[in-house]
């Protein structure tokens, strides 16, 4: 999974996905100004082999540096308004909540709060797991999108499929936003409805968002 995490992210450079949501930086490199607009924990040599070499951060464990997020710099934003504000300003949006919550689970089970955050927001949704056409759980560690995929039953092909924090980074404080115009951004270029996003909050706390594209 985290080998696919890079060559996921590197298809969606390739492929000028990122466009839209990155604000190219202009920083000096070795006295010269060069115009920064790629993530630079990306590995596009990344290898299998490599990854299953690398030892565990505690004995007996399953989290390796490569199944971890990346700790990063970075600054993300999303402008939310209401529908009266949309008009007044002449606004077009890119998606709508359709719902939202947030919840409190045992902080000893580290990091799964998306779990039944996502449970809890379907039941308010109405909606099925099928019903979404994409899902973006953040990448915090490896195992965190997966345990949500295999107690949700979420389609794998659906989740993070422009790759995660484990290639692209964790900026924290600017994830959740940054995650936010990935997810908005993808639906509107496939031409998909609705789409989930999931992220642990620290301390047990979790959140999740389901938006509907208002571009189609």
């Amino acid at each position: 999974f985290a080998y696919q995490s890079h060559m996921k992210g590197a298809a969606a450079y390739d492929d000028n996905r990122f466009d839209r949501e990155i604000v190219p930086m202009t920083v000096e490199v070795e006295g010269q100004q060069v115009e920064h607009n790629v993530d630079e924990g990306l590995r596009r040599n990344a290898s299998l082999d490599a990854i299953k070499e690398l030892e565990p951060l505690q004995a007996g464990g399953l989290i390796t540096a490569a199944s971890a997020s990346q700790i990063c710099d970075g600054a993300a934003a999303t402008l939310i308004v209401s529908e009266r504000a949309l008009k007044q300003y002449g606004f077009t949006p890119l998606a709508k909540i359709h719902e939202m919550t947030v919840v409190g689970s045992d902080p000893t089970m580290v990091l799964e709060g998306p779990i039944p955050a996502t449970q809890k927001i379907l039941q308010r949704s109405g909606l099925k797991i099928e019903d979404i056409a994409l899902y973006e759980v953040n990448e915090a560690f490896g195992s965190v999108p997966l345990a949500w995929k295999n107690a949700i039953g979420a389609d794998l092909d659906r989740l993070n499929v422009n790759g995660g924090a484990q290639a692209l980074g964790h900026p924290l404080g600017a994830t959740g936003a940054k995650l936010m115009a990935t997810l908005a951004y993808e639906l509107i270029r496939r031409k998909e409805r609705f789409g989930l996003l999931a992220i642990c909050e620290g301390l047990g706390t979790a959140n999740a968002t389901i938006i509907e594209n208002m571009q189609l």
